[in-house]
């Protein structure tokens, strides 16, 4: 089955499709075709292991195992019944459906969940005349079923937990972005690590210590483990094989490269911690330091940031008066620079009296937000103060 080419796909932050669409074809994947939340994409189970492995911007890996129509949930559970399931995993392994839905007419998800988990059990019944035992914490295998308004498309899910979980994160509190959301970011601003980059306000670093990890050519997943290992199919030396390569083409950390700042020491104690755990400590220098006081590391590079905003923010006169100095110290202090200002505040620029020079759409969860550029060229006109309507986007 190694050589059989499968069919896949890999959901995404919203917004961050075509990139992802672009690291698959350079991991070697086929048939690559962006959707709504996720690209899809086939290739064999050597390649679902590799983009497991080194995929920094996919959610997880789902594998295709049946598509069909329907139109109601016994439709549903005749295509979920009609899979050779015990040609995947056993019934002494424990089993979760999770379904999810476009434009479904079904009336009730929770119904449709319970037939694809009684025509999975029958399945087995049938075949291996036991089955398997439901657990919806920490499943060995999670099947996932997708719903639009007339197609039922079934899963096997290869990652187990989400692929954003790195495990360099010392603190378990929720991050204000994730991972795979920072390293999204980062290719769409078009990150190389020859770049200085300078985050002068990281909270948890995660921009700079994603950024970290792709200088030395560390491949994200590389020291997780997998649901796909927990498959009939695994075959452990090709995993192991490719765990030897990716470590062979690691690199030492090149100082002076990665800057990240904050005001508050607790988040830099923080940051220490978590670049101990990924093996960047020397990846990365830090300065304690208010933002509107920081001078640019370099004469030119890359500014990358998540500013506060909302609910993290609190109170909005703190913010109007925040934004136009944050403005002015960049068209003073960071001329050469691009800097690129992920926001939930669609009225940033307005506030920073800065003209963007690209505004791309994402979701950090279900919170629309934009990733703002800004090129800092000597001269850079202001704009007017802000106007109540948001930018519209291009």
């Amino acid at each position: 089955m190694d050589s059989i080419n499968l069919g896949f796909f890999a959901p995404c932050p919203r917004g961050l499709e075509a990139v992802l669409a672009d690291e698959l074809k350079d991991l070697g994947a086929s048939d690559i075709e962006a959707t709504a939340g996720g690209v899809t994409f086939t290739g064999t189970l050597a390649l679902c292991y590799r983009v497991n492995l080194q995929s920094r911007i996919a959610s997880r890996i789902l594998l295709r195992i049946t598509e069909a129509s329907y139109r109601d949930e016994h439709d549903v559970y005749d295509a979920a019944k009609a899979v050779r399931w015990q040609d995947w995993f056993t019934p002494q392994q424990t089993i979760k459906v999770k379904v999810s839905a476009h434009h479904c007419p079904l009336k009730s998800l929770e119904f449709v969940t319970l037939r694809v988990k009684d025509a999975v059990c029958d399945r087995f019944q049938y075949a291996r005349n036991t089955r398997p035992v439901v657990d919806t914490h920490a499943p060995d295998i999670l099947i996932a079923v997708f719903l639009d308004g007339t197609t039922c498309t079934l899963y096997l899910d290869t990652s187990g937990d989400p692929l954003f979980k790195r495990g360099w994160r010392k603190s378990a509190g929720e991050a204000p972005i994730r991972e795979n959301l920072a390293a999204g970011i980062l290719r769409l601003a078009k990150w190389v690590p020859e770049t200085v980059l300078f985050d002068p306000m990281c909270g948890s670093g995660t921009f700079v210590i994603e950024a970290a990890l792709m200088a030395r050519r560390v491949a994200p997943g590389i020291g997780r483990r997998f649901a796909f290992e927990k498959l009939l199919s695994f075959e452990a030396r090709t995993l192991s094989d490719l765990r030897t390569e990716l470590k062979a083409v690691e690199i030492p950390a090149k100082p002076g490269l990665i800057h990240a700042a904050d005001r508050s020491p607790q988040a830099l104690t923080s940051i220490r911690a978590n670049l101990s755990i990924a093996g960047s400590v020397d990846a990365v220098t830090l300065h304690q330091g208010d933002v509107l006081d920081l001078l640019a590391p370099a004469e030119s590079g890359l500014l990358v940031m998540n500013p506060p905003y909302g609910h993290r923010m609190g109170n909005p006169d703190t913010l109007q008066a925040f934004y136009p100095r944050f403005g002015d110290q960049l068209k003073q202090h960071y001329c050469g620079w691009t800097a690129h200002i992920f926001t939930a505040d669609l009225k940033l620029p307005g506030l920073l009296r800065l003209a963007p020079s690209r505004r791309v759409p994402l979701f950090n969860g279900a919170i629309e937000c934009r990733l703002f550029e800004f090129r800092m060229v000597a001269g850079s006109p202001r704009k007017p103060r802000p106007q109540d309507q948001p930018p519209r986007d291009h």
